[in-house]
């Protein structure tokens, strides 16, 4: 089993990718962060909840299970899950020993930040017109 945590408030190819690689590795459980969760560390409330955004991954190939998470994972919670080992991009910070973690480089030019502001650069240029 390989827990692979995000919060994908956007989804994207990024998170496909990752997704598609982590399942080279054993069935993929994704940890989605929850929506208070995302409001107390990333300052806002997400484009799509918690329930749209757990219907979207479940329908993605690969994905056999999405469950709750905090911002962050510790061992405790890990171990929980009864994954074998956690997948993520090589921004992790989660609080997991590294002998359960495989990391792989961020898709570059992509994360949800990213196509946040170019949806609100296209909606600024629209205004425009």
């Amino acid at each position: 089993i390989v827990l692979v945590d995000m919060s994908a408030t956007l989804i994207h190819h990024g998170h496909i990718r990752l997704i598609n690689k982590a399942s080279k590795f054993g069935d993929v459980i994704i940890a989605l962060t929850t929506d208070s969760e995302i409001i107390k560390h990333k300052g806002y409330k997400p484009e799509l909840n918690f329930a749209e955004r757990k219907e979207i991954l479940l329908a993605i190939n690969h994905v056999k299970n999405v469950i709750p998470s905090p911002w962050l994972l510790d061992m405790d919670y890990f171990l929980s899950t009864g994954a074998n080992f956690l997948v993520h991009g090589n921004d992790n910070s989660n609080l997991i020993d590294e002998k359960y973690v495989i990391q792989f480089e961020r898709t570059k030019g992509i994360s949800s930040s990213k196509l946040r502001r170019r949806v609100i650069n296209v909606i600024l240029e629209k205004a425009k017109l």
